[in-house]
């Protein structure tokens, strides 16, 4: 027997969805050796996990947009996927995609509900297809998972779940994200081109980000005299084109940097060669890139929306993600004052340093005993 836990989004890389997917299943086998198998499509080529490779695994192929679907209409059929997890006793949907199993309990992480409270920061397709699956997946899950507080709200007021059916399980910055030596700090800078100050912001490039308004605030605080240049590390996303329109309005291409995607090996000296972290984002289903910045000792300005302050609490400083003077007044305070900014980096490294993926390895198994026990 074994609890499954699917990999999906960890092994074709997606963002946010594949970190919490591959933290979490690397701190639950660490802890519960022999416990677990893992689950994952693998289309377009995947591979196992580095080092998780004698991990037992079972895959299908298929194409992401059939797959989601073939899962989708599962559900509604009232089908059972049993055979494609064998000696099962539990499955774990990491990213918002449940199969549907009769006879096998099962959990669903929820990040976000982004699709229902932004539709227009969506795909048409995309949230068509989460806007009538997530109910259905929420409902037939077990026990559900929410990374935030936030999320946890969002749930029960949208869509009225029992309170007693999610649990809150926060996420952590990875181990190896922690102050960088100067060596590697330069190594990055050379990378990169990086300039010896800056303000860093790390996501993909999507509406949500709310990167415009960044781009409006820079303005504000070149207009003043602060030589603040933007470093944007993210791939693009969808509906980015705004974003790119208002670069070229305001003629702001020399003061921000595109280096688009960077691999995680590079991610926490780039965080540590960063002057500050900005995330200007309007909606956050937990904001992992607050506490990686944080744990790299750096200081972060951030959006007060959804679970920022959750994730933040009193070692950030915040802003109305909609108020592009608040935004600019908060980010040039914190650019200009070294002393605070220490003062921030200190702060930052003891609020990251409550949240470990230990700790939410054994709450998520105390999930799973819950779950397996209904």
């Amino acid at each position: 027997m074994a609890i499954y836990i699917d990999i999906s989004a960890a092994v074709h890389g997606r963002a946010g969805l594949g970190r919490y997917a591959e933290s979490l299943a690397r701190a639950l086998v660490q802890g519960y050796p022999k416990r677990f198998a893992f689950f994952y499509n693998r289309d377009r080529g995947t591979s196992p996990l580095d080092g998780l490779e004698r991990v037992p695994t079972r895959t299908v192929h298929a194409g992401y947009k059939p797959w989601r679907m073939a899962v989708w209409l599962g559900q509604l059929l009232g089908l059972g996927f049993e055979r494609l997890l064998p000696e099962a006793e539990l499955y774990h949907a990491t990213e918002h995609l449940l199969l549907p199993l009769r006879r096998v309990p099962t959990v669903l992480t929820v990040h976000d509900l982004i699709y229902h409270l932004f539709p227009e920061h969506h795909k048409p397709l995309n949230y068509w297809f989460l806007n009538r699956a997530m109910p259905l997946f929420v409902q037939r899950a077990r026990a559900v998972i929410a990374v935030s507080e936030s999320t946890r709200r969002d749930l029960i007021r949208c869509y009225g779940v029992h309170p007693d059916k999610i649990t809150v399980v926060h996420e952590a910055a990875a181990p190896h994200f922690r102050p960088a030596s100067p060596e590697a700090i330069a190594t990055v800078r050379a990378r990169y081109g990086l300039p010896e100050g800056f303000i860093l912001t790390v996501g993909t490039i999507e509406p949500r980000k709310n990167l415009s308004r960044l781009l409006d605030a820079l303005q504000r605080l070149r207009q003043k005299g602060d030589d603040v240049r933007l470093v944007v590390v993210g791939s693009k996303g969808w509906l980015y084109e705004g974003f790119f329109r208002r670069l070229e309005e305001l003629q702001l291409g020399d003061a921000v940097l595109l280096p688009g995607y960077v691999p995680d090996a590079d991610l926490p000296a780039v965080y540590s060669a960063a002057t500050l972290y900005v995330l200007p984002s309007l909606y956050e289903g937990f904001g992992l890139s607050v506490l990686e910045a944080m744990a790299g000792g750096t200081a972060v300005v951030c959006s007060r929306a959804s679970s920022l302050p959750e994730v933040g609490g009193d070692a950030a400083r915040y802003f109305d993600p909609t108020d592009v003077e608040e935004m600019a007044e908060a980010i040039g305070a914190v650019w200009r004052d070294e002393a605070l900014r220490l003062e921030m980096g200190r702060r930052g490294l003891a609020q990251a340093a409550r949240f470990s993926w230990r700790r939410a390895a054994e709450e998520t198994m105390a999930v799973y005993q819950r779950a397996m026990s209904l």
